[in-house]
């Protein structure tokens, strides 16, 4: 059983590593990077305190894939989709779904194809089609958090730092379910099934996966909108706080005890949430959600980050250099083929152009993280030598992207963004990679916004440039699914929020002997 003082004690390490990563404005180094260096050199240490006989520690460092399937990932995934109200998200659902859906499924299909054909040629070590499909599928999940701080630094247009966000973000769920049906094509007995009847059943078996999962999802937040919106909690925030945390888990466990996909239907449950049910929270409660979510994300991400460089020390590796050579080079091959195909076609309707640069930005910022890693160690692939192979590559790709792509990232912008840069340097201006400084020292103001009918009408419907979903939206969902606030409860929210600063400034200015008199004579 893996000790949870050790990993107590890891995830202290990594906290204070980022800390000092912040402290001395090393803005260049993303936060994966030097938490899974970090990882891979505390299980060099675990590996020689073993040899050397001085502590038994065999089984420390293994990572579970059930705890991070239950516990890690779904604070990840529901926090990702809390924060897409940064921008027009629902403006924008048709590029980001061409891009995430079937940007994935064209990746999976080139990285599989590609490792099932090499096979058959006798090049690389022979898989079986369900098998490569569900490998091409795990590894074409890309790490959001490296490629939201390459666009943050680069200072894109914001509509397509929404794009790239948005399909990054859905892009980890679509993967999940792409593998998970390659998963029940191998339970099956195919063998007297056709090539064109087994892709009938892993399309119908995705599309009830992706669809119903999304509904439920959907459907949980919306009820959870009109709960809160129709029982009003605003004067006990813990109350309202708790509700909060109780559907946020709600749709996983619905979803996994009906077969569905737990992480597709959190996601979409978290942007609705973030969408109608945040707006009906008391300012206080909106604060405390907003930095939960990080905090519980952010230690989620670097245990998983932590593991992920401890990995390399954890389990016996079977590694084949043709192998490996063969699949980076088709993951890459494959991530090309997704995004730049897709921008041009994009390009014929959209009104902001997908320039080639930004195309080559996106395709080199696909980085691989924790989700292909605990996906491949969650396979139930036979013989184990097969297993072996397919997680010891797992790790060498995702640690090959992280630490070379990801390093490489300050030089790119550098060699690419010329003119920013200059800016930059004019505006005095660091470019920063860091999430945890980006995101934990801001609260979203547009997220604590309240407003009366009145101010609601004047600044969405009359506007006359709505339209299609927006437009139904603003008209009709909103209204609905949010509450209107009277002048009495802007009123009390302001107090609300005015006590409790009051309170804690008086706590701070007394400091831990009580005495505010002592203080002024040190002044």
């Amino acid at each position: 059983m893996q000790s949870p003082s050790s990993t107590i004690l890891r995830v202290s390490i990594c906290i204070i590593l980022v800390h000092l990563l912040i402290r001395y404005r090393l803005h260049f180094l993303p936060e994966s990077v030097a938490v899974v260096s970090l990882g891979i050199l505390m299980g060099a240490v675990i590996k020689i305190i073993e040899f050397k006989k001085l502590a038994n520690w065999k089984e420390e460092e293994m990572f579970r894939p059930n705890m991070f399937f239950l516990l890690l990932l779904p604070p990840i995934i529901f926090e990702s989709g809390y924060s897409l109200h940064k921008g027009n998200f629902f403006q924008n659902i048709g590029s980001i779904t061409l891009f995430s859906v079937f940007g994935t499924a064209i990746s999976a299909f080139v990285v599989g194809g590609g490792i099932y054909f090499l096979g058959q040629a006798d090049v690389i070590s022979k898989l079986n089609m369900t098998d490569s499909f569900a490998f091409g599928s795990l590894i074409s999940a890309v790490d959001p958090v490296a490629t939201i701080a390459i666009f943050n630094a680069l200072h894109v247009d914001p509509v397509l730092n929404m794009l790239v966000f948005g399909e990054s973000i859905l892009n980890d769920a679509v993967s999940i379910v792409l593998t998970n049906t390659a998963e029940g094509l191998t339970r099956k007995n195919m063998s007297d099934v056709s090539g064109w009847q087994t892709f009938l059943q892993a399309l119908g078996y995705f599309l009830k996966m992706f669809f119903g999962s999304a509904a439920l999802g959907t459907l949980t937040g919306l009820i959870s909108a009109l709960v809160l919106k129709h029982i009003d909690l605003r004067k006990t925030p813990s109350l309202e706080f708790g509700m909060m945390i109780i559907f946020a888990y709600l749709p996983y466990g619905l979803a996994e005890g009906i077969s569905l996909s737990g992480i597709m239907a959190i996601l979409f449950s978290g942007i609705v949430m973030s969408h109608y049910t945040h707006h009906n929270l008391s300012p206080v409660t909106q604060i405390l959600m907003q930095q939960t979510l990080r905090t519980v994300a952010f230690l989620c991400e670097t245990c998983v980050f932590a593991f992920l460089g401890l990995s390399i020390f954890s389990f016996p590796h079977k590694f084949e250099i043709s192998f490996v050579v063969w699949c980076i080079v088709l993951v890459l091959f494959g991530r090309a083929v997704n995004i730049f195909p897709l921008s041009y076609l994009l390009n014929f309707f959209r009104d902001h152009k997908i320039t080639p640069k930004m195309m080559f930005i996106m395709w080199f910022s696909g980085l691989r993280g924790a989700i292909p890693y605990a996906l491949s160690l969650h396979l139930d692939l036979e013989p184990m030598e097969k297993r072996q192979l397919i997680g010891t590559t797992t790790i060498i790709i995702v640690l090959f992207t992280i630490l070379l792509l990801g390093g490489s990232t300050m030089p790119l912008i550098r060699l690419m963004d010329i003119e920013d840069a200059k800016a930059r340097r004019r505006n005095k201006k660091d470019v920063n990679l860091s999430k945890t400084e980006k995101m934990g020292n801001t609260v979203e103001s547009e997220h604590l916004s309240e407003l009366t009918e009145e101010e609601y009408e004047a600044h969405y419907i009359r506007r006359q440039d709505l339209k299609g979903f927006l437009w139904l939206d603003v008209k009709y969902l909103n209204p609905f699914f949010t509450r209107r606030l009277t002048q009495e409860d802007l009123h009390h929210g302001r107090i609300q929020m005015k006590t409790l600063t009051n309170k804690w400034y008086e706590e701070v200015r007394q400091g831990p002997s009580g005495s505010e008199d002592e203080e002024q004579e040190l002044l």
